[in-house]
């Protein structure tokens, strides 16, 4: 499993990518190594709220559909449209084609309380 140690992670196995004020967001190796194939990806717009550990969007795999739910809060600013097109990437390339959102944090001290990827490791040993 691929768990990139500069990245942050949620219980709910979303990644950040701290990009100054912004982050990245996208779902782990592991996410999406557990769902399958991935069919469908459906994002917020541009200029949507979300709030840590809300629901943002979902993915949809062959085995089911997937809740994605938001590590931090904050506003989007950009979204991935190549995923609408080629959901696939989920599966090909979490970390890099795949990511998600960008979102313009409403409070960075969010960040602070996701998993390194040490943590996120031990905690996808359990599973």
């Amino acid at each position: 499993m691929n768990t990139p140690k500069e990245l942050r992670y949620s219980e709910e196995h979303e990644w950040v990518k701290v990009e100054g004020e912004k982050v990245r967001i996208g779902i782990t190796d592991f996410a999406q190594s557990e769902l399958g194939d991935i069919v469908f990806v459906e994002l917020p717009e541009v200029g949507d709220e979300i709030s840590a550990d809300e629901p943002f969007g979902s993915v949809e795999s062959v085995k089911t559909v997937s809740e994605l739910y938001a590590p931090i809060s904050g506003k989007v600013v950009e979204v991935n449209e190549d995923l609408s097109d080629s959901p696939e990437f989920v599966n090909e390339s979490p970390y890099e084609k795949a990511w998600m959102i960008v979102v313009e944090l409403s409070d960075a001290g969010e960040v602070d309380k996701l998993m390194t990827a040490d943590q996120y490791v031990e905690m996808t040993k359990e599973d």
